[in-house]
Order: C-alpha cells, then sequence, then structure tokens
C-alpha cells in the first residue's frame, strides 16, 4: 500500500461525502431526489418540503391534511390592479389560505415578510379577474412584479415564490439590495414559462 494510493483514496472518499451531503434528499423517505423533483407543502411547519416522485403519488393535489402536494401549474395574466389590495411593495406574492383569508409575502434579505391582506378586497379582485378564484389555497400565489418598470403577473406553484425569496436574499447587498439583485430579479420572471 502506497502513500499515494491512501491519500487518493481519502481524497475520493472525502469528495464523495461531500457530494452525497450537497445532493437534495426527499424530507419523507430520505432517497436522492432528481432536479425538477415535486415539493410538498407542509403547513404545520409552513413550509416547502423536497419530496421524490414516489412519495408524491401519496398526496393527491385535492387532498387535505398536513402535506399538500404543491401543484406546477404557472399561468401568465394580464396586468391585475394589486393595489386595492393595500400592499406597498412591487415584488410580492399573494397567498390564499383554507381559511379564507390572504396573506401578501414579499422578499426581504431576511427572508420572507408577511401581511394579512383584506379578504373582502381579494373577493372583490378575484371578481374581476376570474383566474384568481382558481388559484389552490396554501399551495398556489399570485405572484407580482412591478418593480423598475416591470408588470409581470403569474399564478404559480408557491415553491416559484420562495425559491424568488431565496435569489433575493442570495443577490442583496448593502441597504438597497447592491447591483445584483434586481437583474437577478428580472432573469427569474423573464425564464418563467406557462404550464398546465
Amino acid at each position: 500500500m502506497t502513500m499515494d494510493g491512501a491519500l487518493a483514496r481519502v481524497i475520493r472518499s472525502a469528495a464523495d461525502r461531500a457530494a452525497a451531503a450537497e445532493a437534495e434528499r426527499c424530507d419523507l423517505c430520505a432517497a436522492a431526489v432528481a432536479d425538477g423533483h415535486p415539493h410538498l407543502y407542509d403547513t404545520g411547519a409552513a413550509a416547502v418540503r423536497c419530496v421524490c416522485a414516489p412519495c408524491s403519488v401519496l398526496f393527491p393535489g385535492d387532498a387535505a391534511g398536513r402535506y399538500r402536494l404543491v401543484p406546477r401549474r404557472r399561468v401568465r395574466l394580464p396586468s391585475v390592479d394589486t393595489a386595492v389590495l393595500g400592499v406597498p411593495v412591487g415584488l410580492v406574492f399573494f397567498v390564499p389560505h383554507e381559511d379564507g383569508t390572504v396573506s401578501a409575502e414579499g422578499p426581504s434579505p431576511a427572508g420572507v415578510m408577511r401581511w394579512e391582506v383584506d379578504t373582502a378586497a381579494w373577493q372583490r379582485l378575484s371578481a374581476g379577474c376570474p383566474p384568481l378564484a382558481s388559484v389552490a389555497p396554501e399551495v398556489e400565489a399570485l405572484l407580482v412584479n412591478t418593480v423598475r418598470g416591470l408588470d409581470e403577473h403569474w399564478i404559480v406553484p408557491v415553491d416559484d415564490c420562495y425559491r424568488m425569496v431565496a435569489l433575493v436574499r442570495r443577490e442583496w447587498r448593502g441597504l438597497s439590495g447592491g447591483g445584483r439583485v434586481w437583474p437577478a430579479v428580472e432573469r427569474f420572471f423573464a425564464e418563467l414559462t406557462e404550464r398546465s
């Protein structure tokens, strides 16, 4: 046994352990998950969980309970006047809940900021934009970006919203966000594609 061989094995072993630690795992069974894997929304923890394809079939899309399968649907909407909801920011998502309430959630350097939205205002907005009435509680959201002259309105899965929050946290620099965050947000919206 040579030192070069033993040292090479130690290095390979450490690299293999690091790669295995970085691989995403199913939060239910710990199996490795592929890119583009499904997600569950954990209503108890208000968090998105990674799930493998076999485990995802245990949670039909319309089932109630602690875990809800996050749908994949994305629908681009025409401009929606969200000013009636009273939220003073231009990058925000609106999540309807099972109890009829709606929260507005937006990214910040510290994570997600949340506000309660007037339920009657949401109902009036939904009446004027029928696709909003089809937003699945807890697992879909109205995602809006009117920052820097953009006018983006989408119905998206909540995992897209949390991906956007993570992007803002990763790219934010200083007090105003710096020069990287807004181009990254614009790329995020440019890469959204409709799917059913």
